[in-house]
């Protein structure tokens, strides 16, 4: 039926960017024959996918579709759920270029054949594409994504995202941020570009606005180099000297810069401070020994070396930030040292996307459900070899 995706497709390219989810409804309705269609959004903690079309969905309602919704979202394939009307309800990933946006819900008079399923998930990757550009001419989205109102660090990090989750033939990636409504200076970014994976995690120093904005500036700057085609040293030296005739070395930022070459699994890395690479393979967690070097903008015109090192095919790689492996709540012992890497080891048949968010409720419950007194990120890598091969865990 690739007439129904089509015709969903056109309709979403007539629409603005705040009334996709009308536009969808209409479409779907015209083309599959539906009852009724929502969209559900997932939040900024990834705790819950939240309406579109219908906020003010009873909760009864809500509740009786979010557990099979939330199916949908965590193994990112269609999921039918009939009802004693006969009617059947199908929820669709909606997913695009590996960031997990929410789910689509489709709700046909009958059980669907093989085809119109697959129309649906069409549509689906049609819908959640136009989602991921409209964000820039509405707020509706965003704030169907929040629970809470975002702090305005929070507001600038979140902005400064890459995204949350990114899928290559032979990676897929996944980061978040705590706590997700007042982060203030830990980050992620990355940029795939052919063959080659860029990927920087940054602990932020300070709190609040003067955080964001000193990470703000560093971000920028690595951007601006590899942007203009420079290596790691030229990232790290333009950011740190950035950073330095802004502050005259009173402030600084903890930086690991990373470059995947996909082709063979070989990693460049630039250790400016803080964040810790941990492997997970053959259910052994192990800290990648990196030679630490200065956080960047702590002396002028400081200077960077690159070190080197591989993953195997189904090696998963964690970065995380000192907020998280060095989290001791009332003075008791690091959550690093072992708690984290239970943690880890407990995603080992769980996608990158998923993980993130064990180790970081993992977090959560060592600091007894308490918010984080400081910021975390955790930013999983799952290397699948450069065939691509199926599946994302560990072995």
């Amino acid at each position: 039926m690739p007439e129904a995706s089509g015709t969903v497709s056109r309709a979403l390219r007539e629409a603005p960017p705040d009334r996709l989810a009308e536009a969808a409804d209409r479409a779907i309705r015209a083309a599959l024959g539906a009852s009724r269609t929502d969209v559900f959004v997932a939040d900024y903690r990834i705790s819950g996918l939240w309406p579109v079309l219908d906020p003010e969905l009873p909760d009864a309602g809500f509740l009786a579709c979010h557990g099979v919704a939330q199916r949908c979202f965590s193994s990112q394939q269609p999921v039918l759920d009939g009802g004693d009307d006969g009617r059947c309800r199908v929820y669709l990933p909606l997913t695009v270029w590996g960031e997990r946006l929410g789910v689509l819900l489709v709700e046909l008079p009958a059980t669907p054949a093989a085809s119109t399923v697959e129309a649906a998930r069409d549509i689906a990757g049609e819908l959640a594409l136009a989602l991921r550009a409209a964000d820039r001419g509405t707020d509706r989205y965003r704030r169907a994504r929040r629970r809470e109102r975002l702090s305005m660090a929070a507001e600038m990090q979140w902005d400064l995202l890459p995204g949350r989750s990114v899928t290559h033939g032979a990676f897929l990636l996944a980061g978040q941020l705590e706590p997700a409504y007042t982060v203030g200076g830990d980050h992620f970014d990355w940029s795939v570009d052919g063959d080659r994976l860029a990927l920087t995690v940054l602990n932020g120093a300070g709190t609040g606005l003067s955080a964001s904005l000193l990470t703000a500036v560093a971000v920028n700057a690595m951007r601006n180099a590899r942007r203009s085609g420079g290596g790691l040293v030229e990232q790290a030296e333009l950011a740190s000297d950035t950073v330095f005739f802004q502050h005259r070395g009173e402030r600084h930022v903890a930086t690991l810069l990373l470059e995947l070459d996909a082709t063979d699994g070989r990693v460049r890395a630039v250790d400016a401070g803080s964040p810790h690479v941990l492997r997970l393979r053959g259910g052994s967690v192990q800290r990648v020994p990196l030679e630490q070097q200065l956080p960047l903008g702590m002396f002028a015109e400081t200077r960077y070396e690159v070190q080197e090192f591989t993953v195997e095919p189904g090696d998963r790689l964690f970065v995380v930030s000192d907020g998280v492996y060095a989290a001791a709540p009332d003075g008791g012992e690091p959550y690093g040292e072992r708690a984290m890497a239970r943690s880890m080891r407990a995603t080992r048949l769980q996608p990158a996307t998923e993980a993130v968010g064990t180790v970081m409720r993992g977090l959560q419950s060592y600091h007894a459900d308490a918010d984080l007194r400081d910021d975390a990120v955790v930013v999983c890598l799952d290397w699948r070899g450069r065939a691509g091969g199926p599946g994302g865990g560990a072995r």
